[in-house]
């Protein structure tokens, strides 16, 4: 599971461009600033946005973003029913090849909007759209998010979210102003494991959590080199900061164990990296010489940890690598007083288990299988999408819509786990001091205690 995929895709024929590497760069490196960590005096004047349900309707979808992840996406809305309206890419071929997909669902063929970086401007000015899913290289997302919203849409982003605090800010009150709603499109909330223990946390089996420690370790070298695809724009990111690159896949399902703005928030990080070595050992075995890669510098180091520290005393590891030989691993673990579990291979120890103190098997709690996965979950695996997550999100985020209930994960949960990122940035360039966290609910982080996937029936 690599993130999303291209809007901004080069050339036709997939060739390396090393200008708008460089252009992309130089983005990277103003957004990644950290210009503003407390934003609370631009705040805005509205109300908030929890428990703030969907204006209920069969939603016309739009995308911005119809790369590889966004036709996953697509593929997987449309086996949810999703209607589709528009679609969005600077790149025409990958348009009218999701298009394509549309129609084949048996839908009408939906609009293009294909001349340049800004034609989901046009698009968002359409009003037969409702939602729109951004599927785009990370620069973009806290522009097209604003931009939707702005535009009188709920809009839905990939993976890590946006990339500076400011950009964090600039999503809550936007969303507050215009009562639209951002949602991050974290898939791993809906994994059948991360659903069956989140629903068993709810029930008390691990007692009074303690800690948990989240991941994403995934060799990504070949395709960070690619010259098609994610190796486009995502190695960029390597070149301006170091820090926790990509959080919320190992992050977002510990923060609804935790009921994270529900009764508890994050409070502060503590950040550090390795040294940088994988990508450059890649790069002088596969690349020539030649090649305008090997100028590149790379800052982000091969392994980023981070501890980060609740308001009611949990605490919680976050780790990161993609340049280094790493089977995949997110790592999904919860402790509490009365017992633990961790992912990959999944294994779960309750009090009094085993006289031995051995592992046991997720297996023996079906009885706290989520009702989304007893539901669709033949059909999510037929579907695919990371083992059936993708669909259950979707599907998921539809059935909201269309009933009129709040969205699992607000605002407020993509703008937090998304400051992972800059935070952790900012400690690693301190020698590892402690960074807070600022509070995006304004203090309203208490008027819920538990996350919704938790309760849903």
């Amino acid at each position: 599971m690599s993130g999303n995929d291209e809007q901004i895709s080069g050339s036709g024929s997939g060739a390396w461009s090393r200008r708008r590497f460089v252009q992309l760069s130089a983005a990277t490196a103003m957004s990644a600033s950290l210009s503003s960590v407390a934003h609370a005096d631009e705040a805005s004047s509205a109300n908030t946005m929890i428990d703030v349900p969907f204006a209920r309707r069969n939603p016309r979808v739009a995308f911005i973003g119809t790369g590889g992840r966004g036709t996953s996406l697509l593929g997987n809305l449309l086996a949810a029913d999703g209607q589709v309206v528009a679609l969005c890419d600077v790149v025409k071929s990958k348009a009218e090849h999701a298009a394509s997909l549309v129609v084949a669902a048996g839908q009408k063929k939906p609009a293009l909007y294909t001349d340049g970086d800004h034609a989901f401007e046009a698009m968002l000015a359409k009003e037969d759209i409702d939602l729109v899913v951004v599927a785009t290289p990370w620069l973009w997302h806290a522009e097209m998010a604003v931009s939707s919203m702005k535009h009188g849409k709920d809009v839905a982003i990939e993976v890590p979210g946006v990339c500076t605090i400011e950009d964090c800010w600039k999503i809550v009150n936007t969303s507050e102003e215009t009562r639209k709603h951002c949602i991050i499109l974290e898939n791993c909330c809906y994994g059948y494991n991360e659903t069956l223990i989140l629903r068993m946390v709810h029930a008390g089996e691990f007692g009074e959590l303690l800690y948990g420690e989240g991941a994403y370790l995934h060799d990504l070298r070949e395709e960070l080199f690619s010259n098609a695809g994610e190796g486009l724009w995502r190695r960029a990111e390597h070149t301006k900061r170091d820090g926790n690159l990509y959080p919320s896949h190992g992050l977002g399902p510990v923060a609804n164990y935790m009921g994270i703005q529900r009764g508890d928030r994050f409070g502060h990080i503590v950040s550090m990296s390795s040294p940088q070595r994988g990508l450059d050992a890649y790069r002088k075995e596969h690349l020539k010489p030649s090649d305008p890669r090997m100028a590149e510098n790379y800052l982000t180091g091969d392994m980023n940890t981070s501890l980060i520290k609740t308001a009611n005393g949990l605490t919680i590891t976050v780790k990161h690598t993609v340049s280094t030989p790493h089977p995949y691993d997110r790592i999904n673990l919860i402790a509490g007083t009365k017992g633990i579990f961790e992912d990959y291979p999944p294994r779960i120890y309750l009090d009094g288990m085993n006289k031995d103190e051995s592992f046991g098997s997720i297996d023996n709690y079906k009885q706290f299988q989520h009702p989304l996965w007893k539901k669709e979950g033949e059909l999510a695996k037929k579907v695919g999408g990371h083992g059936g997550m993708d669909f259950i999100m979707l599907y998921r985020l539809l059935e909201c819509v269309r009933e009129g209930l709040p969205p699992d994960m607000d605002v407020y949960d993509a703008a937090t786990w998304s400051a992972v990122t800059p935070l952790s940035v900012a400690s690693v360039s301190k020698g590892s001091a402690p960074i807070d966290f600022p509070d995006f609910t304004r203090g309203k982080w208490k008027q819920r205690t538990v996350s919704t996937i938790a309760t849903q029936v």
